[in-house]
Parts: structure tokens; C-alpha cells; sequence
């Protein structure tokens, strides 16, 4: 993906990757080299979430030390921080919540933000108002089953399940019409984080990858 890519490129990109590697911990210090196992399993496209300690500088030094990753943010719930984000070398912004003013400020600084919705009617709200993809967020029960049940009567939406995604349903998203899919837990355990597993994560990076890969 080019590094100055449109939210459109970007959303090509994601499709084509299947998966994205969401790193939310409270350990600001091992953030990075959790991160990398994931990036050495495969991830091309990763994110932070604003809750981590300096997340701010782990985007700016994960941008600058692996230019070839797209990387995002996450956890966004304002102009500011979306700001600071983009400075920092986000290239993708992720809500947990449906903000129009939110969108509107991603689509005049030209990058995509993948807003949280729960419900259709979010989820179209958030696509009218210029979000490109819509995050599912939290998950409803039934998973790929009500993905597919809500593209039945708006195909347009481009769906990103992350809460709720596990290695044995992350198929059954993509096969029920998700665009792509983002590993929380499944793929960080903070465990491994903790007693610093690194080979661990990269295994099941690339366990959870293989999987994706699977579904044409």
C-alpha cells in the first residue's frame, strides 16, 4: 500500500489483508515489541488504542521503524486526539462510538475512520455521514449470522468485526460478508504481554492469519 494512500486505497488494502492486529494493553512499555511479534507473524495492518501509555509515540516510532505497515488508531473519541493521531503517523482512525463531527474531521484530513455501531441504523448513519467502514462493536450474539443478516438489505456497508472474533469464527465472518476482520485477544493474551511470550504471539499471529487466508 502506498504511504500516502486515500481512505479508499485503504480500504482496498484492508480487504485484500483480511485482518488487522489490535493491540490494547495496559503496558505501555511492551506495547512495541508485542507488536512486532504480530508484524513478524504477517500483520500488515495494526493498531493502537489510545488507552495504552504513550500510544501516541509508539504509532510515530512504529510508522517510522516499519514504513511498509499501515498503521492506525484506536479508541478515537475526538477531534484532538484523532489530531494527534494523524500527526503521530496514524493512517486510519478506529471509534468506539458513532461521532459525525468525528467522521466529517477523518474525511477532511483524507483518512479513514472506522466508526463503532451496534445496530443497522448506526451503522447506515455512519455510512451516509462519509465513514467507509462501519466497526461492529460490541458483539451481538449470532456473529456472522446477523453480518450476513444486515447485508441482506444494505450491501453497501462494509462491516470489520473485532470484539467477539476468535480464531474459530473469524471464517464464518468472512464467509457471512465481513469486509475484514481485527484480532484483539486472540491474538494478544495478556499473558503472553506480560511474561513477554514473544514466539507465542507471532505462532498464533500466524495461525490466525492462515485461517483468513483461507476464504476467497
Amino acid at each position: 500500500m502506498p504511504e500516502n494512500s486515500d481512505p479508499a486505497e485503504f480500504v482496498r488494502f484492508l480487504g485484500t489483508e483480511k485482518a488487522s492486529a489490535i493491540l490494547r494493553t495496559p503496558h505501555g512499555d511492551l506495547a512495541l515489541p508485542a507488536m512486532e511479534s504480530a508484524l513478524r507473524a504477517g500483520f500488515r495492518i495494526c493498531e493502537y488504542t489510545l488507552t495504552i501509555p504513550g500510544a501516541y509515540e509508539l504509532i510515530r516510532e512504529t510508522a517510522s521503524l516499519y514504513p511498509e505497515v499501515v498503521i492506525g488508531a484506536g479508541t478515537v473519541l475526538n477531534k484532538e486526539q484523532a489530531q494527534k493521531s494523524i500527526s503521530a503517523g496514524a493512517r486510519f482512525l478506529v471509534s468506539p462510538v458513532v461521532d459525525i463531527d468525528l467522521i466529517r474531521f477523518a474525511q477532511e484530513s483524507n483518512v479513514a475512520i472506522i466508526p463503532g455501531c451496534s445496530t443497522p441504523t448506526e451503522m447506515i448513519t455512519a455510512h451516509r455521514a462519509g465513514a467507509p467502514l462501519v466497526k461492529l462493536f460490541p458483539a451481538p450474539a449470532g456473529g456472522p449470522s446477523w453480518v450476513q443478516a444486515v447485508l441482506g438489505p444494505l450491501p453497501e456497508l462494509k462491516i470489520v468485526p473485532t470484539s467477539g472474533v476468535t480464531q474459530e469464527n473469524a471464517r464464518d465472518f468472512l464467509k457471512a460478508g465481513a469486509h475484514a476482520i481485527g484480532f484483539v485477544a486472540p491474538l494478544f493474551q495478556p499473558q503472553d504481554i506480560e511474561e513477554q511470550n514473544w514466539d507465542k504471539i507471532e505462532a498464533r499471529g500466524k495461525e490466525l492469519l492462515y485461517t483468513c487466508q483461507q476464504v476467497t
